[in-house]
This record gives structure tokens, C-alpha cells and sequence, in this order.
């Protein structure tokens, strides 16, 4: 079986027509969804600017990427985006792409999460690490009786004063018990970032519950009162999505639209940066390898790719940004996607997935029901599943052959869901090191390295190694980068 992968098209490059005589030039490094992001912001902000991204890789996309093999629709790495935070609807809005979006199925919008063996419903209305409804709390069986007691105990435990930085580990036993972060807490977060909340900072991944902490006091006062104000916004019509949304023909689809929307020649492909200097007049230069090795003068960069990859290149240039950068810790994870028959799963599959407790002791993170999801992703009479193994928790499994890896999968879902038989279709794909982890201390070490980037005239970091992981937080950091750049070259002129 061999599968097909979705190319966004790419322009071939041609010269800017200009009022200008000699039009400002912008380099963009790094073609994932930060760097897309940024080079599209820029060409709304400063069309007068003469934009060129370079990517490493055959395509754009980096960790993104959808792949079409015997009428499945695989996801490489993401396969959909929050709607909660507004920077991914607002762009897919700007490049008119809002009607290609579809939203999960309303039938089937709940998780289980593993507890002795059985996938057990997380209970409605909890959200991470607080509840906004109370009976489902009370009569979930994921929780023992003790630990519902302790969870309810929360509304008057006390505020920690401390204005210091916290593991997410702490700060959720502090407030709600150790049984609700082992069972509940943990899984969750560990599905989101692949991280370990042992050492996660709550400032730098979760700092809304640090504030609803600080001004209500205990976050299940918090939730409740969010909760009353959100039924009614829903009641009248405010909510238009659900929580997530993805891309009808997949992530690559969004990424190709954003291309389409750039100048003839913005993106160069096959195209790795192996050095950037700044010029002791004024600019840069950027050299590039690959097919075309040249060096090119530039008046701004833009760099747009994972964190050590930058260190590297800021090596000669600030070691004050290159150490901090190089020093951030990544985790990663391999994605299994296995497609069965609907008749050989016994599981009801009335959900989107399910979480694994590292207390629970299996070999996978989580999984996702792909085509339970969203429509378009199986064949009608199959079904398909994206297994997660690996993570900062268990990273020896990434050393694992794909054999192994697939073993591991097929065995953890034949015990948890009911599955007999072989999978009808495998895909493995591996990211390692690629998801950045905000430990304990993480701010002040980006507010270090961005007051450093800041006595560098024409110089500019996005990506999620920063402010966030996941799609609207990556196109933020893009788009905030631009509009520094844009507004560098404004005053520079």
C-alpha cells in the first residue's frame, strides 16, 4: 500500500513589481505553521516588503502533513485546532477558508480515560482541572469516594500567596488531591503536551487557573460562574463551533490555502539555511544550501523554526539567545494510525478517544478515534485510530522498531476496546523531540531570551517553543512576529 502526500502548491519565483526602487526584504526560516503564518501576516501588513521563506524540506508544513492512502485520511501530527483561542478561526476567516472547516460530531462529544483496564467516561463538564458540573462528578466511577470528597474540598482550600512559578503536578494536588491529578489531571495534560506535570510550569502552560485562583479563590467558584455565563451565550445563539475543528480535506489543505494567498515566489522549498550574519552596516545575510547554494542580503529575519534548530543558527550571532534556546527541553512521540473493520471492535466507540493514566501502567499516551471525529476520514465499513506512544514519560519507546511500535498499539487496543484481528491499514510516523516543555522557570527564561533579541536591530523569533503549543497559538506567535518586523522596517527606513 503506498500512500499519497498533499502538497501545497508552490509558486515559481519570480520579481516583485514595486513602487518602491529597492523594496525591504524580509527572510522567513522555517515553512511550519509559525513560519507560513508569519510570511502571510507580513504580506498583509507590508505588501510593499518583499517576503521569501525558506524551508529545508520538499514542503511546507513541517510537524503538519496529510497523507491520502486507500481512502483513509491520515494526519501525520495534528489533525485539528482549538476554537476557544481566536487566532486560527480569525486567519482561516482572512483567507476565506471558514466554509472548508467541519466540527466534530455533536453525538459523540465526550473522552474516556483508562482506569484498572476500562475506558470510563471523563465525567461532563470537566475541563482539564476543574469541573462546571458537580453531579457528574459525584457519580463517575473513576474516582473513589474519598477522592470526590477531596476534589469538593477544593472551593475552600485556600489561595497560595506565593506569586512564584509552580509545577502543574503541585498546583493541581495543592487544590483538588492526588487522586484527581493521577486519574483525571495527569492523562489529560500528558495528551496535550506529551510532557510530564511533574516538572511542567503552570505559569507558562496553564496560567488561566493560576488567575481564576487569584480572583475567585478556588477555580470549581470559578468554572461554575464561566460555566452560568457560557450556557446562556450558547442559549442565544453565541456559540457558533464546537471546541475543535479541522480542516475538511485535512491540516495540509489549510496550509496549501495559506500558500495560495502569498506572491509568486515566496517559498522556496529544498532550501536549508546553514548560516545568518548581521552586517556591521545595516541587514543580514542568509546562506542557503541545498540545490541552489547562494547568500542573500536581507534587511529583517525572521526565524520561524524549532528551537534547537535556531540555537544553532544563533550560535555566532548571541550565545545570550543561543544557550537559553538550545537549553529548552523537548519530548516526543509516535503516532500509529491503524484502520479496522467496525466488526471487529467491541467497543461502542461513543467518544472521540481516551487518555491513559501513567499510574495505569501501559505503553501508550492516548487514543484518538479519527473517524468517530470528523466525517471523510475512513471508508464507511472502517474505522480509523491514532495510537500516541512515547512522550517525555516514557521516552525509550521511540528507540522501538516500527514493528514493536505497531505490536504495542494493536495489543493496548485489543485489551481496552475489544479488538480482534489485524489491522487493515498501519501508518507509523515518529516526531521525536519536537514538542518543547515549559518547565518550572519557563517565562523567565523566554523573557530573557526576548529582551536579548530585542538589542538585535532586524532579528525575529516565533514558533511554540515561545508563548504556546497547538495551531492558533503557533499563528499567533507568527503574526505577532510580523507585525514586529513590519513595524521595524516602518521606522527604518
Amino acid at each position: 500500500m503506498h500512500g499519497t502526500e498533499f502538497e501545497p502548491t508552490l509558486h515559481v519565483k519570480a520579481t516583485m513589481n514595486t513602487a518602491a526602487e529597492h523594496p525591504k526584504r524580509i527572510a522567513v526560516i522555517g515553512g511550519g505553521i509559525s513560519g507560513v503564518a508569519t510570511a502571510h501576516r507580513l504580506t498583509e501588513l507590508a505588501p510593499q516588503c518583499e517576503v521569501t521563506l525558506f524551508e529545508e524540506a520538499d514542503r511546507i508544513g513541517g510537524l503538519l502533513n496529510t497523507v491520502r492512502q486507500d481512502g483513509f485520511l491520515l494526519e501525520t501530527g495534528a489533525d485539528n485546532f482549538i476554537t476557544n483561542i481566536p487566532w486560527g478561526i480569525e486567519l482561516c476567516r482572512r483567507i476565506e477558508f471558514e466554509d472548508q472547516l467541519v466540527q466534530t460530531r455533536a453525538e459523540h462529544r465526550t473522552a474516556f480515560v483508562v482506569r484498572r483496564g476500562r475506558l470510563l467516561k471523563i465525567p461532563q463538564g470537566f475541563i482539564v482541572m476543574s469541573p462546571t458540573r458537580m453531579w457528574p462528578i459525584i457519580s463517575t466511577p473513576i474516582l473513589s469516594p474519598l477522592g470526590k470528597l477531596r476534589m469538593a474540598c477544593e472551593y475552600f482550600v485556600r489561595q497560595r500567596q506565593d506569586e512564584s512559578d509552580e509545577s502543574l503536578a503541585r498546583f493541581v494536588t495543592r487544590r483538588f488531591g492526588k487522586e484527581t491529578y493521577e486519574r483525571l489531571v495527569q492523562p489529560l495534560l500528558g495528551g496535550i503536551y506529551t510532557g510530564d506535570p511533574e516538572q511542567l510550569s503552570t505559569l507558562a502552560t496553564m496560567p488561566r487557573f493560576r488567575e481564576m485562583e487569584h480572583q475567585h479563590g478556588s477555580l470549581s467558584r470559578a468554572m461554575l460562574r464561566h460555566a452560568k455565563k457560557q450556557r446562556k451565550s450558547e442559549s442565544s445563539g453565541g456559540s457558533r463551533y464546537s471546541l475543535f475543528v479541522a480542516p475538511r480535506d485535512g491540516i495540509s489543505s489549510l496550509l496549501q490555502a495559506i500558500a495560495n494567498r502569498l506572491p509568486p515566489g515566496t517559498i522556496e522549498t529544498h532550501s536549508p539555511v546553514q548560516r545568518i550574519a548581521q552586517q556591521e552596516t545595516k541587514g543580514w545575510t542568509v546562506s542557503v544550501g541545498g540545490n541552489k547554494p547562494r547568500t542573500v542580503a536581507f534587511d529583517a529575519v525572521i526565524l520561524a523554526t524549532q528551537a534547537k534548530a535556531a540555537a544553532k543558527l544563533l550560535a555566532d550571532v548571541s550565545p545570550q539567545i543561543a544557550d537559553p534556546l538550545d537549553a529548552i527541553h523537548h519530548s516526543g512521540c509516535a503516532i500509529v494510525s491503524l484502520a479496522f473493520r467496525r466488526s471487529q471492535i467491541a467497543h461502542p466507540m461513543d467518544g472521540f478517544g481516551f487518555v491513559v493514566p501513567i499510574i495505569e501502567n501501559r505503553k501508550i499516551l492516548s487514543g484518538s478515534f479519527s473517524s468517530i471525529k470528523y466525517p471523510g476520514r475512513a471508508p464507511d465499513d472502517q474505522v480509523l485510530i491514532r495510537v500516541f506512544i512515547g512522550g517525555a514519560c516514557q521516552p525509550e519507546l521511540l528507540e522501538l522498531s516500527d514493528d514493536a511500535l505497531r505490536e504495542i498499539a494493536v495489543s493496548e487496543l485489543a485489551e481496552l476496546m475489544g479488538i480482534t484481528g489485524e489491522p487493515t491499514l498501519t501508518r507509523i510516523a515518529r516526531l521525536p523531540e519536537t514538542m518543547p516543555q515549559y518547565y518550572v522557570g519557563h517565562q523567565q527564561r523566554i523573557a530573557t531570551i526576548e529582551s536579548c533579541v530585542g538589542d538585535i536591530k532586524g532579528l525575529f523569533l516565533t514558533g511554540n517553543a515561545f508563548h504556546g503549543v497547538g495551531i492558533p497559538l503557533c499563528v499567533h506567535s507568527g503574526e505577532k512576529a510580523a507585525e514586529q518586523a513590519s513595524n521595524y522596517l516602518t521606522s527604518n527606513r
